[in-house]
């Protein structure tokens, strides 16, 4: 399928000065990944160090996806931050579950619970000591 048959779109909004909230919507895969990955990429530069991925509308996603997700959660793991994944198709669920990525990077129902989880795994954080682990 080609690209322009199967467009991604990324929107971020910023309920905090230092959470990024990614919607993403359509197929994450290796021919869509390179705008999520820039868009995670230009957050970073601008301080961002949470991220709450929602992909509710995400009906497929394939290992670039994934990739690319724990990516960023190691990025922000140097900088105390937390990444997770929020609400995602019952497809990409599956995938994140079946590969233990879920493990690796919590799932949350909402953005209000995200955040919930950010302010929980970052109360005890010391600049330069990582939060503790779930």
């Amino acid at each position: 399928m080609a690209l322009a048959d199967n467009p991604l779109s990324v929107e971020v909004t910023l309920p905090r000065d230092d959470v990024a909230l990614v919607k993403v919507a359509g197929h994450l895969d290796v021919d869509t990944a390179t705008e999520f990955q820039a868009q995670l990429a230009n957050q970073l530069h601008h301080g961002r160090r949470h991220f709450l991925l929602d992909l509710s509308e995400v009906p497929f996603m394939d290992s670039s996806g994934m990739n690319i997700i724990l990516r960023v959660y190691q990025e922000t793991r140097r900088l105390d931050g937390v990444v997770q994944v929020i609400d995602p198709a019952p497809a990409v669920r599956r995938v994140l579950e079946l590969t233990g990525v879920s493990i690796t990077v919590p799932i949350a129902a909402d953005v209000e619970e995200g955040l919930a989880l950010v302010d929980r795994q970052t109360a005890g954080a010391a600049p330069g000591v990582p939060a503790p682990e779930r």
